[in-house]
């Protein structure tokens, strides 16, 4: 699961608009072939480094936007995210005991 998908698109490929659809692949094909427990896993890790990915982004544009008028945008989502970050965590631990695995 380390390596990158043959089809998954770059980063200077995917169009936003394009995200939904690709996305909900992406989530298929992790979880495909796997129990509900090892699949309910993989996608509440999917779920945690994706939030600590947006509050990383968030946090950087707030700080490089201070006192610009789109500050206060990605300030509130840096906090929406941050409790993403707290959230998808504990649905990850969750999900962890229930597959049976260490966190």
């Amino acid at each position: 699961m380390s390596e990158p998908m043959a089809d998954a698109p770059s980063a200077a490929s995917a169009e936003p608009s394009d995200a939904q659809p690709t996305v909900d692949r992406l989530i298929r094909e992790l979880q495909a072939g796997l129990d509900p427990e090892q699949a309910t896993y993989v996608v509440a890790v999917l779920a945690s480094r994706s939030a600590t990915e947006l509050h990383r982004l968030a946090k950087a544009r707030a700080t490089a936007t201070r006192g610009e008028p789109a500050w206060g945008s990605w300030a509130s989502l840096q906090n929406a995210a941050r409790r993403l970050v707290l959230d998808a965590a504990s649905a990850r631990d969750g999900a962890a005991k229930l597959a049976g695995r260490q966190r």
